[in-house]
């Protein structure tokens, strides 16, 4: 009689179903999935951080023409759910080709947006816009630093997350898909509703704490810091306005003067400074037509940008330290009415 020739039935799970029994193997496979995961994670930050801000990322996309289509906003909320989504399931070991491929043009679209700054610094040309990179507003970095600590963070995992991948043929983990289902559609909630709540203290650099004199941009001899920009903040106290000069901002301008007519007159209370990044002519025209008894000063773009995420948005300082900050005008009542 011919020995019968048993078949060993195919891998069903997730974590046996690789070529090869050898240690070799499995030592591929742990490389990979802790590449995939720490690339997951690194992934899930930057989602958190451009979606708690994410008119920043909006801006950006249509500053550089991404969304020609269907609109820089759509672009923007289909690259935040793909990132979470991609995220959470390489968080969570999830390395087929269908994670591994949208992953790597993810990567190529972040060391696109960071490369073409670079680039352009390289030549001696301002970048495209304010940058928000990979990781958002939240973490401020030149042309060079963002380009090279994206390429180290996300290409080195992206690459060894391919090693010792389940096989083909292997169970696709069915609750692990959702999650990063879930994840997809949560991060586009986020994003959507994050304006309308309050978390600019989170999703910017300004924050009660903060000294004026570390809120900075550029490097080298371009480096300007807010200090720079007001030197009175590093004495006595004082109340910021961050703003654009338009209509809406001239509407409050009778607010602000009745505040200032109050200081004026034996009042006690902080100074009121109005930083823009309006050019002289701009401020000059609005200075004619508003008439507003407090400075208005300009400061760059890569400057403000992080450290707001709608206009106005206001904050007090007390020698150098951010005390408070709010969305919109500071309540000029609490020094008018009494403590």
């Amino acid at each position: 009689m011919a020995d019968a020739t048993v078949t060993a039935p195919a891998p069903t799970s997730d974590t046996a179903p690789f070529a090869g029994s050898s240690s070799s193997a499995g030592s591929l496979r742990v490389v990979g999935t802790v590449a995939g995961a720490f690339l997951g994670a690194v992934l899930l930050v930057a989602v958190w951080a451009k979606a708690i801000a994410p008119a920043a990322f909006v801006e950006e996309i249509a500053n550089r023409g991404l969304g020609l289509v269907i609109g820089p906003v759509a672009v923007a909320y289909v690259a935040l759910a793909l990132e979470a989504g991609l995220g959470v399931w390489l968080l969570t070991g999830v390395r087929r080709l269908w994670v591994l491929v949208p992953g790597a043009l993810l990567v190529a679209f972040f060391l696109f947006l960071t490369g073409q700054d670079y680039a352009r610094d390289l030549m001696g040309l301002e970048p495209v816009a304010a940058s928000c990179g990979c990781f958002g507003n939240l973490v401020v970095r030149t042309p060079a630093q963002a380009f090279w600590q994206d390429l180290a963070l996300l290409v080195p995992p992206l690459l060894l997350a391919f090693l010792g991948r389940p096989a083909n043929g292997s169970r696709v983990p069915k609750v692990r898909t959702v999650l990063g289902i879930v994840a997809a559609v949560g991060a586009v909630l986020l994003a959507w509703k994050a304006p309308d709540l309050p978390l600019d203290d989170l999703a910017t650099r300004l924050k009660p704490g903060v000294r004026v004199a570390d809120l900075c941009a550029g490097e080298g001899e371009g480096r300007v810091c807010l200090d720079t920009v007001v030197p009175e903040l590093d004495q006595g106290s004082h109340l910021v306005v961050l703003a654009e000069l338009n209509e809406e901002l001239g509407a409050e301008v009778a607010t602000i003067n009745a505040y200032m007519d109050y200081r004026h007159t034996g009042g006690d209370g902080p100074d009121v400074w109005l930083v823009t990044t309006a050019e002289h002519a701009e401020r000059q025209a609005f200075f004619w037509q508003w008439a507003p008894a407090f400075d208005l000063l300009q400061a760059p773009e890569l400057l403000l940008t992080p450290l707001y995420r709608t206009l106005p948005r206001s904050f007090a300082v007390v020698d150098g330290e951010v005390t408070d900050t709010w969305s919109g005008l500071p309540p000029f009542e609490r020094w008018q009415d009494g403590p």
